[in-house]
């Protein structure tokens, strides 16, 4: 069983953006916490980290015939981006969208999730534990 783990915009910047929000961990520590989780899960996986929204299309489009399932932060593009609601429904791939935090008691406009609506399940507010719950959803899912 094999996961696309996609990452959106400003992910990579993660310790130095809002570390109150975010968390201190940089992207690296979040690509060692995942890693970690699918090989304690038995999955393989491939992790993908981009800022521009076409290439997390192609990503997501990518993954047809060649991954199981999606788990999906796509950060500001959430909130904004029918072109990733389309491609995951395009691929018709079970899929988790994952936010480090509660975007539900934030800021008004963080109250849309466009990707959300292709996705069977949205974790959020959990920081990097959302991760592993979201890919133990998914192996359990996909079971």
């Amino acid at each position: 069983m094999k996961l696309f783990i996609i990452n959106g915009p400003n992910l990579n910047l993660l310790g130095l953006r809002e570390p109150d929000i975010y968390g201190k961990e940089d992207y690296s520590a979040l690509c060692s916490f995942i890693e970690s989780s699918c090989r304690e899960a038995g999955l393989e996986y491939k992790i993908f980290q981009s800022n521009h929204e076409g290439e997390l299309v192609d990503i997501i489009q990518s993954a047809y015939n060649n991954a199981d399932g999606i788990v999906i932060n796509p950060a500001a593009y959430t909130h904004t981006s029918i072109a990733i609601l389309d491609a995951l429904k395009a691929v018709n791939l079970p899929a988790v969208e994952v936010h480090l935090s509660d975007i539900s008691s934030r800021e008004d406009f963080r109250q849309i999730s466009y990707p959300g609506m292709a996705c069977i399940k949205t974790v959020k507010g959990m920081g990097f534990e959302g991760y592993r719950q979201a890919i133990l959803f998914l192996k359990s899912y996909l079971e």
